[in-house]
């Protein structure tokens, strides 16, 4: 199978991660007989210093001739950057944003894994982060309150702000079918997360959520309110597989998942649209004070493109060795600084890549 893919180093740390993610998507294609067609593209800050802009017209053309794009991180110090004295639709994070709206990324998908051997990280107590967790936010991107009309006005002297938050059932159901869908490559169940008990959005959310799930009798549903989900991500993670959200619950429900894992370099995401296509990317910064020291953690990015095999090509037998070969390299006690425990060895971001694509196996 012939791969295309777009790739975009970035800034900051970016260019390092994504060398270490081709690495093993590298020997995924030798082990298992694909081959991969990368195409760079400058995203950010990086386009900002080349063309003026953080995304270019042509940039947009070649992403959406790919099959999916690999992206590192966007973005530099707003304190010192020169990017930041930009007016804002220039600085280089309107680059990412522009993209999404390009390719009409709806559906943003965010892991949580404690990994066995990271546990010590988890800020929960030793009985909630023993049991370990994998479960995946699964978040509309491009509706709801952030999207809706909003304005601020002056009544009887007083200032008044309005944000409107509106769904159309057309834009729920086409998160749901994602959300089942990837249930469906995972362990079978979906927690869908609302207001339903007080908001007429989510009360239509709960009813075509439930339209769609007649459609997949082989996932398991339950509902779930949203403080109630907050309160149940740290009394007991491992309960949750997908957790399917609109855009502002999802927002704060990923952090917070994100925190319990205790490590931030290691979080993988992706955002797709209504077709396989996805931008994959992982869910930290690009880290400048760290950038060109061979010091970055790549895991999280090689995650991202474990992702987009998964996702975007439907290689689950190849996302699966790449995630083995994550698991075997932490089992082996290797860790980059931002993991590191006394008793492993510690490795740069280059050897990390090598080491873990050392161990694709088919």
């Amino acid at each position: 199978m012939k791969l295309n893919i777009v790739c975009i180093p970035g800034d900051g740390i970016g260019p390092e991660i994504v060398a270490q993610a081709k690495k093993v998507l590298d020997k995924v294609g030798e082990v298992f007989g694909h081959e991969m067609n990368y195409t760079d593209i400058l995203m950010g800050g990086a386009s900002i210093d080349a063309y003026g802009v953080p995304l270019t017209d042509e940039a947009i053309a070649t992403a959406k001739a790919a099959d999916a794009v690999l992206m590192g991180s966007i973005g530099g110090d707003t304190n010192t950057s020169p990017w930041y004295k930009l007016p804002p639709e220039k600085r280089p994070e309107a680059g990412l944003l522009g993209i999404r709206k390009a390719l009409n990324l709806f559906a943003n998908l965010r892991p949580a894994v404690l990994y066995p051997e990271l546990k010590g990280a988890c800020p929960l107590k030793e009985e909630i982060s023993g049991k370990g967790f994998d479960l995946l936010i699964m978040r509309e991107l491009t509706g709801g309150l952030y999207f809706g009309e909003r304005k601020t006005v002056t009544e009887n002297g007083m200032k008044k702000a309005i944000d409107t938050l509106t769904y159309t059932e057309e834009e729920i159901r086409r998160i749901a079918v994602k959300g089942f869908d990837i249930a469906m490559k995972r362990r079978k169940k979906v927690t869908s997360v609302d207001k339903a008990n007080v908001l007429d959005s989510s009360r239509l959310w709960r009813a075509v959520v439930n339209e769609v799930a007649k459609d997949y009798p082989e996932v398991t549903l339950e509902h779930m309110l949203v403080d109630n989900c907050a309160m149940q991500l740290v009394r007991d993670p491992s309960q949750f597989d997908v957790v399917l959200t609109e855009n502002m619950f999802g927002d704060i429900l990923s952090d917070e998942a994100s925190m319990v894992t205790g490590s931030i370099g290691m979080l993988s995401s992706a955002s797709l649209n209504d077709t396989k296509f996805g931008l994959y990317e992982p869910s930290h910064g690009s880290a400048p004070d760290i950038a060109g020291k061979d010091l970055a953690n790549p895991i999280a990015t090689i995650l991202s493109a474990s992702m987009m095999l998964r996702y975007s090509f439907d290689l689950d037998k190849e996302a699966d060795a790449v995630d083995a070969a994550v698991d075997r390299v932490l089992k082996e006690g290797f860790r980059t600084g931002d993991i590191y425990t006394e008793g492993c060895e510690k490795l740069g971001c280059n050897a990390m890549g090598d080491r873990i694509a050392e161990r694709i196996v088919a």
